[in-house]
């Protein structure tokens, strides 16, 4: 909670840029595991079945059993640094404050919050406020909408905002999945890798799944992630028999998006494909689904069916294209809040002005 009295008249405004990934435990221990998943699996936007349902499902089946499960799969990824996804986005926050810092001045303040775990998104936006952020452009690291990801971290921008009196201007980006830096950004990115590499049989473009009715619904996520997937393979110059969108991560027994990426890698192993390459373009941090999921059992899973040669090819995480790409989507939605402060002599007369009618300081 912030001291909202120490308000002072005659301030220069300033402004924020707020980054939201989806979160990450603070150890790979079944420990932080446990109110990791507690928190992220009580989200209704997530978990969308009806509590009295779910509640016994939560606690009778699931967290006695998954933290354990879960911390063993951190702990194949963990790094000296501490929780991949964390250290990316420390390090892409830190480089975008620069680039804003090299290109609009005045340059905004840029930190970053977790949806799930830490650092808390209530408790940076306190940090930017107290600072004196009276403006704050949100930018979830979600290239493609989803109401379970980029929704759910604005529920938790606005309930933040809830316990503020003086509530700063928000600005809030939706999606950039066809954002042309960003497609660029994929795109070089795979053009490196097959520059020293060489070019595979079949390239996978695989994003985190979503229960199907989600988009029966009305969730253009599914959308989004093809249109993705078309703009890269053009900018590629692929033709439809050299890539496939896949979903990944199905969790439960209900009908996800589809075609699965898991059952895609078998059946491409079963048909002894010789070379299989495999991007996760939702990502734009490694974590736990791309070095794990993909890169560890998605190889597993291609070459026990017999498939012979498995490529995962990392996610954006600090490339400069992608930088750029960032700082230009925030540039945009800046327009108008970047203006040149007041000198200090009318920053003056507006704080005498405000003591005059009464203001406490």
């Amino acid at each position: 909670m912030i001291d909202e009295t120490n308000y002072q008249h005659g301030t220069p405004n300033k402004t924020g840029v707020l980054l939201i990934n989806l979160g990450t435990p603070d150890a790979p221990t079944k420990e932080a595991l446990r109110p990791y998943l507690r928190e992220f699996l009580s989200n209704p936007r997530v978990i969308e079945v009806p509590r009295l349902i779910w509640w016994p499902i939560l606690y009778g089946f699931i967290l006695p059993f998954r933290p354990k499960q879960s911390a063993e799969k951190y702990a194949l990824i963990w790094s000296s640094e501490g929780s991949p996804l964390k250290v990316h986005t420390e390090r892409q926050t830190a480089l975008l404050a620069d680039a804003l810092r090299h290109t609009v001045s005045p340059a905004p303040m840029v930190e970053y919050a977790m949806n799930i775990g830490n650092p808390s998104v209530a408790s940076v936006i306190n940090k930017m406020t107290d600072a004196g952020c009276d403006r704050i452009l949100v930018i979830p690291l979600f290239p493609q909408y989803a109401a379970s990801s980029t929704a759910a971290a604005m529920d938790a921008v606005f309930a933040a905002l809830g316990s503020i009196r003086n509530m700063p201007a928000i600005r809030t980006v939706k999606q950039y999945h066809d954002h042309p830096g960003y497609i660029a950004a994929l795109a070089q990115n795979i053009r490196n890798y097959w520059d020293q590499q060489g070019q595979p049989d079949k390239l996978i473009i695989s994003f985190h799944g979503v229960p199907r009715k989600n988009l029966d619904k009305g969730d253009p996520y599914h959308c989004f992630c093809h249109k993705t997937g078309r703009l890269l393979a053009e900018a590629l110059k692929l033709n439809e028999d050299q890539y496939q969108v896949c979903f990944q991560s199905r969790f439960g027994r209900a009908q996800w998006l589809q075609p699965y990426t898991a059952e895609t890698l078998e059946q491409l192993g079963k048909a002894q494909t010789r070379r299989v390459d495999i991007t996760c373009p939702g990502f734009v941090s490694d974590c736990l689904e791309t070095l794990e999921e993909i890169a560890i059992e998605g190889k597993k899973t291609f070459t026990e069916a017999g498939g012979k040669e498995y490529h995962y090819i990392p996610c954006l995480n600090e490339r400069d294209d992608w930088i750029a790409a960032l700082a230009d989507i925030a540039k945009s939605n800046l327009q108008g809040w970047l203006e040149p402060a007041p000198s200090q002599e009318v920053l003056e007369q507006s704080k005498q002005r405000a003591l005059a009618m009464g203001a406490k300081q």
